[in-house]
């Protein structure tokens, strides 16, 4: 599934509405068991979401969230399926923490990002507990304090990004490679994988980790898949998944 934000004109900033509209869409698709992998992006070359549109927002009282967060994903915890990140532009302040809820992300070489909300008598709210989960705590609070915005290279650097695509290139192309590969690994595999994972990380230790109860890892080893999988690697043909 590809899902673009479609507001160019304010640089692909969420008003009310555009938060409503993503968070029925990402709903629609943790629903779909057919679809296995989602994409967001941004329209145009210059941004990919600056956050907020304050305009909107001023004149709303407040950005009114759905349940599921920021653009309906940034306070979905239990979404697993992976989401893939194609940064076409600036991700700045909510557009960042988007990032830091996605899975993976792919950037273009001109893309800046940042929490600058500090600049503008804001702070980033749930972007600073993704932050700080995604950062030593120092670089963390260098970016969140200062309000300033790094390159792609940066970001790449901190570990925000798992590429930058060349000058030129259509990261949206690299980002649909990237899904294909994941499609094709088994639907149960992928599922267990983010879900343990995530559950993983909020483990108090590693031992608590690998003791931890992980039901798509159960499902997974007790389905269909795990018999295809093995069969199809000895008798040397590609397996045909039936997330089942």
């Amino acid at each position: 599934m590809e899902v673009t934000i479609n507001r160019p004109a304010v640089r692909n900033a969420l008003d009310p509405s555009a938060h409503r509209r993503l968070a029925g869409i990402f709903d629609a698709f943790a629903a779909d068991d057919r679809l296995r992998v989602a994409i967001i992006t941004g329209s145009g070359d210059r941004a990919f979401c600056v956050g907020s549109d304050l305009k909107a927002r001023l004149a709303s009282g407040g950005d009114r969230m759905p349940a599921t967060g920021f653009a309906g994903l940034c306070e979905r915890f239990d979404l697993e399926k992976p989401v893939i990140a194609a940064i076409n532009g600036d991700c700045i302040g909510g557009g960042l923490e988007i990032v830091l809820a996605c899975d993976l992300a792919l950037t273009v070489p001109h893309a800046r990002f940042g929490l600058p909300e500090p600049r503008v008598g804001l702070v980033a709210a749930g972007g600073l507990h993704r932050l700080a989960r995604s950062l030593p705590a120092k670089l963390a609070m260098e970016i969140a304090l200062t309000g300033q915005l790094f390159d792609a290279a940066k970001a790449q650097g901190h570990g925000l990004v798992n590429a930058v695509v060349p000058a030129g290139a259509d990261v949206l192309q690299d980002a649909r490679k990237l899904a294909a590969q994941i499609v094709e690994c088994a639907p149960l595999a992928t599922k267990a994988t983010k879900q343990m994972i995530a559950r993983g990380l909020e483990a108090p230790s590693l031992a608590a980790a690998f003791a931890g109860d992980y039901p798509a890892y159960r499902e997974m080893l007790q389905s269909n898949d795990a018999v295809e999988g093995s069969r199809a690697f000895l008798e040397k043909r590609r397996p045909n998944w039936t997330g089942r």
